[in-house]
């Protein structure tokens, strides 16, 4: 039995692109926020992380991109969630758990 096989490299594809999309500390922060408070909206976000909105925008067109993040409508306001659970275990692997406590 062969331990690589280049067969079988389509199913690391989706866990390559959670991670890259992951590889940055801007949204390592959203997701940990959005883990802390469960939803949130951009402006929000943007006085929080002290960074243009169109910045936390880019940031977060990537993380929906890849399925870590999705938008739930209230009115005229939008606000983020995650939107894989996967997620909120690997950042508590990579960052621990003492400041993930829900609000």
């Amino acid at each position: 039995m062969k331990d690589f096989d280049m067969k079988d490299m389509k199913q690391y594809d989706e866990p390559a692109n959670l991670l890259k999309a992951l590889s940055h500390p801007v949204r390592l922060c959203i997701v940990r926020g959005l883990m802390r408070k469960k939803k949130c909206n951009v402006s929000f976000m943007q006085e929080c992380l002290d960074m243009p909105q169109s910045t936390v925008s880019q940031h977060l067109q990537k993380l929906r991109s890849a399925g870590i993040v999705a938008t739930e409508r209230n009115g005229l306001e939008v606000n983020y969630i995650l939107a894989n659970e996967r997620i909120a275990h690997i950042v508590t692997i990579l960052l621990g758990e003492e400041d993930c406590e829900h609000e």
